[in-house]
């Protein structure tokens, strides 16, 4: 039936029915009856893509973890801490950053500076980086209570942690293999875990997906297959990357005596 022809049958139809049934339409297609389910190609019991995505083009993660470090690269500066290589550090960093460093628990990793486990790095200086770029990192590491309090501690006072972690999405073999894959999580346990270490009011944290970017990121199939509209829309139910910025801020005591200090210049200077 051409556009022409379906033109045609409207101008015949009451504006009253033509409203009715566009409210019917619209609810057939937001909840088809059982069994009107239309699966394609999804209705297999395998995914189109074993490995996120990556042969197809970006994962649907990726795309929200690019997304999130594009919000922060001003975060990205000085001595900047990454894990198993330093591809966002170069990627987001630029000049900003004065040296890399990059942790693995396995001194075979060709790219590591420091060999180390976040549960056991007590090797580390504290106070030390300006800014840990931490991309799926915790659910390899089985104690996150140790694993955030060193976070925590090599960071500089006034240092920020960007950390992302998976809500939903498959188990990555490789790393199950080697690390152990051990957590997935919600923003509420990201925000309660930062809590036992950082300020709450130096937390901020975002979600990102939907029902739709679930459904691709677990079948493998590529942010290049989806429309932007589709990608950016948020769901909060559907928590497909979890993001989180937490700054060091300055120890209470230093911070109060921070202020005394300025209290004591400003009188100076209206003497």
């Amino acid at each position: 039936m051409t556009k022409r022809t379906i033109a045609s049958i409207k101008h015949f139809v009451p504006a009253p029915l033509r409203t009715w049934l566009g409210k019917q339409r619209r609810r057939f297609s937001l909840s088809p009856p059982v069994g009107w389910v239309r699966f394609g190609s999804l209705r297999r019991m395998e995914p189109i893509s074993d490995d996120f995505g990556f042969r197809r083009g970006l994962p649907i993660d990726r795309y929200y973890i690019n997304q999130f470090l594009s919000n922060h690269t001003a975060d990205i500066k000085g001595r900047v801490l990454e894990f198993g290589d330093d591809d966002y550090t170069r990627k987001f960093g630029s000049d900003r950053v004065t040296k890399v460093d990059v942790l693995c628990p396995s001194p075979e990793c060709r790219m590591a500076t420091i060999v180390a486990d976040l549960a056991d790095a007590d090797h580390i200086p504290s106070d030390t980086f300006d800014c840990i770029i931490c991309i799926q990192t915790l659910p390899c590491v089985y104690d996150l209570e140790t694993a955030m309090k060193t976070l925590y501690r090599i960071l500089k006072p006034g240092g920020v942690l960007l950390a992302t972690n998976p809500g939903i999405g498959k188990i990555d073999e490789e790393s199950m293999r080697l690390w152990g894959q051990y957590w997935r999580f919600t923003s509420l346990a990201i925000q309660l875990l930062l809590e036992k270490t950082f300020s709450p009011e130096a937390i901020s944290i975002k979600t990102y997906g939907n029902v739709l970017a679930a459904t691709a990121f677990l079948q493998g199939i590529a942010t290049e297959e989806l429309k932007e509209k589709e990608l950016e829309y948020h769901d909060p139910d559907f928590q497909v990357s979890i993001a989180s910025r937490a700054v060091k801020t300055i120890l209470p005591c230093l911070a109060g005596l921070v202020s005394w200090f300025g209290q004591v210049g400003n009188a100076v200077v209206s003497l």
